[in-house]
């Protein structure tokens, strides 16, 4: 049984197409305990399968424990094939020059300055930009 529910986390590692340490690193575990888990020297504690369904909620927790069910869940795409087919364009902001300034279509003529600008990425950073003050 400690077989099966180590082949069945190597296949969530590779799903993701992670290494063994990024992976440990994503849970929040040690990489050592994962090489040990790995080549069967440890079992896996029940902190262990905490972390991992915490860390990816989309693993079953029966399919992980008892191979009953399936992963990845058909509603769900590899993110090493997201990665690939994903390019991260960051263009540079559009300041306007110190004569022009925005208005806003559909108010008539009034002038609306900009007062801060905010990108938000996927992996969960931004970035904030403040026009220079006149």
């Amino acid at each position: 049984m400690n077989e099966e529910i180590v082949t069945r986390i190597q296949q969530v590692i590779d799903f993701y197409g992670l290494t063994v340490s990024a992976f440990a690193d994503e849970i929040g575990v040690q990489r050592s305990s994962i090489s040990h888990l790995l080549n069967g020297r440890n079992k896996p504690s029940l902190d262990f399968v905490l972390k991992l369904i915490t860390a990816y909620p989309e693993v079953d927790l029966y399919w992980l424990l008892k191979g009953e069910g399936s992963f990845p869940p058909a509603t769900i795409e590899s993110k090493q094939n997201v990665d690939e087919n994903t390019t991260k364009t960051i263009a540079p902001p559009i300041v306007p020059s110190e004569t022009e300034s925005i208005t806003s279509k559909g108010i008539g003529s009034k002038t609306i300055k900009t007062k801060q600008i905010a990108l938000f990425y996927t992996d969960g950073t931004f970035e904030v930009f403040n026009p220079k003050k006149d």
